[in-house]
């Protein structure tokens, strides 16, 4: 996937409460639902809440992901 292309479909879920599965360079596997999505080059990144942990929060480096897709 583009970089875009990722960007898009995380500002989708996240707009939605919609949780996505992401695939990470290194073969790494996140499901969750996105909190924010900080496009800017001084975050370059995802947040995202895992499913049945809702305490828990997850910084993913957005240029980490290979791919995402809507669950």
């Amino acid at each position: 996937m583009t970089y875009d292309e990722i960007v898009a479909v995380l500002g989708f879920a996240g707009g939605n409460d919609q949780p996505v599965r992401i695939l990470t360079t290194n073969k790494m596997e996140v499901v969750g639902v996105p909190t924010s999505v900080d496009a800017h080059i001084a975050a370059h990144e995802v947040y995202l809440l895992p499913s049945g942990a809702d305490e828990t929060e997850i910084a993913v480096n957005l240029g980490a992901i290979e791919s995402v897709e809507l669950m």
